[in-house]
């Protein structure tokens, strides 16, 4: 990494997460601009790192299935391209339905997906079965499938992304820490940093559970609270298929994805632990927090109703990190209403 800081850039990307490194890459690829991607400590080194890393396309809203298709899409050619795995791995995924509401939400998605070209099936408990021996169906009413779906490792595509960008002339600098902004009424003209100023035309905040903070130096409002996260990885799995279908589970508030003859399984609760209400440290680098079983009960308890056979597997780590989310669960995207020249790309959590 070029240790450097150029005196200027048409846009300044802050955050090296896999949010910024894409928004680097695509701006650098696609439009030929001066991009300088600014990170505090080391890329992946706040959230990316331990993200779970399921990776599912289709949601009600139509514009975001559009940009996750594009994301499976654009996996598929990285590798290719800048010669760097991604762990993408086509699985399909398995959304299950235990209640008639949501039955009927699966099957206006397979109308929705025949839209956006992809083949959505829906399954009974028999076939769903058929496909996952190690699930109990038994209070299954179906389930949907989505063959293009899977899992990736976010570390290694935020790395891809970062070579990608670099192959197309942005400029990564690690280490540095955004410490303001020259502003002239609502517009951002120059970054402060600890390495000195770089004067900009635009700046996009990626900077994750730091975003809320980066804004703040502007007078820009993100609303992101980090939560404390947890999932575990297991031992390996007798009967599991290294080719198993990623498994979503919103009834029981759980996921599951096959790794290395094992499985990594979490949920997302309704009573999460928020981490901090103030600032996030700049110093909070490849860290986790404490394994908290109390906590995570709610969902061993779930994946044991779903997946019996894992009452015989042991755990071989738990990782409870923090994710950052809004209030309405929706990401942010797009520019600031505050300030003219900032945008903002955070809040994706959950959205792989």
């Amino acid at each position: 990494m070029n240790a450097v800081l150029p005196n200027h850039a048409d846009v300044v990307v802050i955050g090296g997460g896999i949010i910024g490194c894409s928004t680097a890459y695509h701006l650098a690829r696609d439009h030929n601009l001066n991009v300088v991607l600014l990170e505090q400590n080391r890329l992946t080194s706040g959230s990316t790192w331990h993200a779970a890393g399921l990776v599912g396309q289709l949601r009600s809203s139509a514009s975001i299935t559009q940009v996750l298709k594009y994301s499976v899409d654009l996996y598929k050619k990285l590798e290719a391209e800048t010669g760097l795995q991604t762990g993408w791995k086509m699985t399909g995924c398995l959304r299950l339905a235990t209640n008639q509401d949501r039955w009927i939400e699966y099957r206006r998605l397979a109308t929705t997906a025949q839209s956006f070209g992809m083949d959505m099936h829906l399954l009974s408990p028999a076939e769903v079965k058929k496909m996952w021996p190690l699930l109990d169906v038994s209070d299954l009413i179906g389930a949907s499938f989505l063959p293009t779906d899977g899992q990736a490792s976010p570390s290694d595509i935020t790395q891809a992304l970062a070579k990608g960008a670099r192959m197309h002339g942005a400029k990564l600098i690690e280490g540095v820490r955004v410490s303001g902004f020259n502003m002239s009424a609502n517009r951002i003209s120059a970054v402060h940093t600890n390495l000195g100023m770089i004067t900009c035309g635009k700046v996009v905040n990626c900077a994750g559970m730091w975003a809320r903070q980066i804004g703040a130096m502007a007078g820009v409002v993100v609303p992101l609270q980090p939560v404390k996260h947890q999932y575990v990885i297991t031992e390996k799995l007798k009967g599991l298929s290294a080719d198993a279908a990623t498994i979503r589970d919103p009834d029981l508030r759980t996921y599951f994805k096959e790794e290395v003859g094992g499985l990594v399984f979490g949920g997302y609760e309704p009573d999460p632990i928020p981490w901090t209400e103030g600032d996030v440290p700049a110093t909070f680098e490849f860290q986790l927090f404490e394994d908290d079983f109390d906590h995570f009960e709610q969902h061993m308890s779930a994946a044991l109703q779903r997946i019996p056979a894992l009452a015989d597997c042991g755990v071989k780590k738990m990782i409870n990190g923090p994710e950052s989310f809004t209030p309405d669960g929706n990401f942010i995207l797009g520019k600031s209403p505050e300030c003219a020249n900032m945008f903002v790309g955070a809040g994706f959590n959950a959205f792989g």
